[in-house]
């Protein structure tokens, strides 16, 4: 059976590694989102609202969206995972794909994230993650995980809410 999983978070909350944990699980396909919109240059901060627009999300969308469905077409499992601070572009890849899908909100508080950015070899930094969690928080959507547990804990109960 194939689905989609978007999985949505604050900066620093372990997104990519669970989203890279559960590829493996699943036999999925990933897509990081932070990804492609800096290879394709639209990662930039707009000064005026303090983070990457949402019409630079739904291009990321365009971009991702044939390969996404092509794979889901062939039954395979798809992954997404960024920060997701805009609802639109989640909503965006639930119309266009036309597919199941699960959405995850992962929360962990900002001393976490900040903590655990911290230790990544290229960090973002304490004001990026205070801002990127200030824009996550903004709202839930889909099922909340709380990421403060152990990794495989947080996985397990993933995998709960998927079909086996």
């Amino acid at each position: 059976m194939s689905y989609f999983i978007i999985i949505r978070g604050p900066l620093g909350c372990g997104k990519s590694i669970i989203a890279r944990r559960l590829v493996k699980i699943l036999n999925a396909e990933h897509i990081s989102i932070d990804e492609i919109l800096a290879k394709n240059g639209l990662d930039e901060i707009n000064p005026e609202i303090g983070c990457i627009p949402e019409e630079n999300f739904i291009k990321v969308n365009e971009i991702i969206i044939p390969h996404a469905s092509e794979m889901l077409i062939k039954g395979r499992i798809v992954i997404f995972d960024a920060c997701f601070y805009h609802k639109e572009p989640i909503e965006h890849l639930i119309r266009e794909l036309k597919h199941p899908y699960y959405v995850f909100t992962f929360k962990a508080p900002v001393g976490v994230c900040i903590e655990r950015d911290s230790k990544r070899k290229k960090g973002y930094g304490e004001i990026a993650a205070k801002d990127v969690h200030r824009l996550v928080s903004r709202f839930d959507y889909g099922i909340i995980i709380d990421v403060t547990k152990p990794l495989d804990k947080s996985i397990e109960e993933i995998l709960s809410y998927l079909p086996k």
